[in-house]
């Protein structure tokens, strides 16, 4: 369900049905719309307002492909928690803290294949990006020339067949190699909702708002007792129950739920 005129957000309020929602939310093209480079995202003071007022309101979580820290000093706020790397890291307040148990073992291999994947594409295009993540490489090609694009995801793929234990994600003009562990953005919302003793159905309701395609991980794990939202599209079928369209609808529907639940409810 598009969400086109104000009215029509009073329908997931309507879904929320008397429980209390848990809400949780990617940063890039859901808080901050996507840019030509990542560190250019930055989050307006206005979003950072109203995010503020919600997580005054209820309990609101990041969960992001950046790093943890990354997140961290871009939202810059102490209220809420912070999921980075797909949630392999989360912290929050009261000490809520995660690290996957595989890092040590994760981290090494890592950073050799950034460097072997920072080396090859300096040569062939200078609008490829290669981002050091701390549980993923992240090859942005949003600036790359339309020709070179094959050659980077052919690329990719060598490089993960030669080394066993990791796999490619796909996002929007973003290619990602990280851990093959069955570990992703739903699997790190229910060991929060688990962590904050909110897995009661009958009293609280997670709402996930995301843009990308490896939100649909998220969509999928609470399709059956949550709410997902799409924010635009990223060409591929949606578990989502609803669809915004852009991150100012995404402002405007913090704000509705700032205004229905009471500050230190």
């Amino acid at each position: 369900m598009a969400m086109n005129e104000k009215e029509n957000y009073q329908e997931i309020i309507n879904q929320i049905k008397g429980r209390k929602p848990v809400l949780f939310l990617d940063y890039d093209g859901t808080l901050t719309p996507i840019v030509s480079r990542p560190e250019d995202a930055v989050l307006s003071e206005e979003m950072k307002n109203v995010l503020k007022e919600t997580a005054d309101r209820i309990k609101v979580g990041v969960i992001s492909g950046r790093d943890m820290d990354d997140l961290k000093g871009l939202v810059g706020l102490n209220n809420i928690i912070y999921a980075g790397s797909h949630g392999f890291r989360i912290s929050g307040p009261g000490g809520l803290y995660k690290e996957h148990e595989k890092s040590e073992e994760i981290l090494p291999k890592l950073g050799e294949l950034g460097r072997e994947l920072h080396k090859y594409f300096k040569k062939i295009d200078e609008g490829i990006q290669v981002e050091r993540k701390r549980y993923a490489i992240a090859v942005h090609y949003r600036n790359a020339k339309d020709d070179n694009i094959p050659f980077i995801i052919q690329k990719i793929d060598r490089i993960i067949s030669k080394n066993p234990g990791f796999k490619k994600g796909e996002g929007k003009k973003i290619v990602e190699v990280k851990p093959d562990i069955n570990w992703h953005k739903g699997k790190a919302l229910l060991w929060i909702l688990e962590k904050l003793c909110m897995t009661d159905i009958n009293e609280f309701v997670p709402v996930y708002i995301g843009d990308d395609i490896t939100d649909e991980d998220a969509f999928r794990t609470i399709e059956d007792f949550g709410i997902g939202i799409l924010v635009g599209s990223h060409g591929q079928p949606t578990a989502a129950k609803y669809k915004l369209e852009d991150v100012d609808q995404v402002k405007t529907i913090l704000e509705v739920l700032a205004k229905k639940y009471p500050k230190g409810n």
